[in-house]
């Protein structure tokens, strides 16, 4: 057993132990309430800190895009096979009650939440190597931001639009899975903007904040980098069929956007303002 003195008390020499009698001096802080002075003596494992190399790097990325993308990409994966077996439609609402919408709504809003978990992971990695959540753009976002992030949506809108125009006569093939006006209560728009929100960081913070800046500080040039995170963001829409397509052109302008200004806030608002405006008028248009 070795002594551990309370908190705030000074450090005793290796091996001290208190005589019979001791008493710590009164304008030390008291001990908290059952503080165990006499602990097992056991061997404390060290913490080392060394300086990362490029192989650390390149693993890190790695496994993190795959703890990240995976349960995204299973998802969507899942979600494509069960229309192509059940030809039912795609449904982006919760069911958890269909006979309490509003419990249906609060726990399809819980049960969304863990989506988000990777943006401190991602944004904890990158400040290991300096990069603080300033340094890619996460501030408040001005009025000029305001302005070229709902450019970019109008943009994606706008692109998706026209290339669904050749996807009309697939509309109710299995090669397209879509959803329809949703015929629920208004109230609705709760769940939809919220996971609007949830969707756009989390998504925009570990393929544009996280994966560009590190593929730029492995030495990738910006096309190289562009097309990879282009592909894994694409790779997890796949639920849609061949209408994942459709994505295309909004991932080419954020990703684009963050690779040429840094602001991480432009997509992060533009991805919101495109998913928003999709579930107001899947919500409010009957």
């Amino acid at each position: 057993m070795i002594w551990r003195p309370a908190p705030g008390w000074p450090d005793s020499p290796p091996g001290w132990q208190p005589p019979p009698g001791w008493q710590p001096p009164p304008d030390w802080p008291a001990a908290p309430a059952g503080w165990q002075f006499w602990v097992p003596a056991g061997p404390r494992l060290p913490v080392r800190v060394r300086e990362l190399t490029r192989r650390d790097l390149v693993i890190e990325t790695r496994l993190v895009m795959i703890a990240l993308l995976f349960p995204w990409v299973i998802s969507a994966i899942l979600t494509l096979s069960a229309h192509e077996t059940t030809h039912s439609s795609l449904s982006q609402l919760p069911t958890f009650d269909p006979h309490q919408p509003v419990v249906n709504v609060a726990l399809g809003l819980l049960s969304y939440l863990p989506v988000a978990a990777v943006v401190p992971l991602a944004l904890l990695l990158l400040a290991r190597t300096g990069q603080q959540p300033s340094d890619l753009g996460l501030t408040r976002a001005g009025w000029s931001d305001a302005g070229v992030a709902i450019g970019l949506a109008a943009a994606g809108l706008g692109c998706e639009l026209l290339l669904a125009i050749p996807f009309t006569a697939l509309r109710h093939s299995a090669l397209v899975n879509t959803s329809g006006p949703l015929h629920v209560p208004a109230y609705y728009v709760i769940f939809g903007l919220s996971q609007a929100f949830i969707t756009a960081v989390a998504e925009e913070t570990a393929v544009s904040g996280y994966l560009l800046t590190r593929l730029d500080q492995l030495g990738w040039s910006p096309w190289r980098a562009f097309w990879l995170s282009l592909a894994l963001r694409t790779s997890y829409h796949v639920y849609y069929g061949l209408a994942a397509l459709l994505t295309l052109p909004l991932g080419y302008f954020l990703t684009r956007s963050f690779q040429k200004h840094g602001k991480l806030s432009r997509p992060i608002l533009a991805h919101f303002l495109y998913d928003s405006v999709l579930f107001l008028i899947a919500i409010l248009v009957h």
